[in-house]
């Protein structure tokens, strides 16, 4: 399996060749609680790395979707609209939310691995 890089604002991305596949981490879907739906970015939507994609609702709270990459969205997943708590019981598997052909790779660079982020959100 990829290895798997998380944004500040608790999104991820794992990526595998130019695809970046991302989401929302485990920890934020358990912070929200029972995600009931989430709004999907549209295929071919241009996202640009920290702005805003779209938005995920819990029986808790509504939060933005932060984009941890730039790049043209190739897929959605559309398993979301029909069973949006794939998030919470699936976070890096079946709960992704797009698939994004990268237009800046060096974006990576900027992301945390899987220990600098739980050092972030547990301190």
């Amino acid at each position: 399996m990829s290895t798997i890089l998380f944004h500040k604002d608790h999104g991820w991305v794992r990526v595998e060749g130019g695809l970046a596949t991302i989401g929302i981490s485990d920890f934020a879907q358990n912070q929200m609680g029972q995600i009931i739906y989430v709004e999907l970015p549209e295929t071919g939507r241009d996202l640009t790395a920290g702005e805003e994609f779209g938005a995920i609702e819990s029986s808790k709270t509504t939060s933005d979707l932060i984009a941890p990459v730039s790049g043209e969205v190739l897929e959605a997943n559309g398993s979301l609209e029909d069973d949006p708590a794939r998030i919470n019981s699936s976070p890096y598997e079946q709960g992704w939310i797009a698939r994004v052909k990268l237009s800046q790779p060096s974006e990576l660079d900027g992301l945390l691995d899987e220990a600098a982020y739980l050092q972030k959100v547990s301190g």
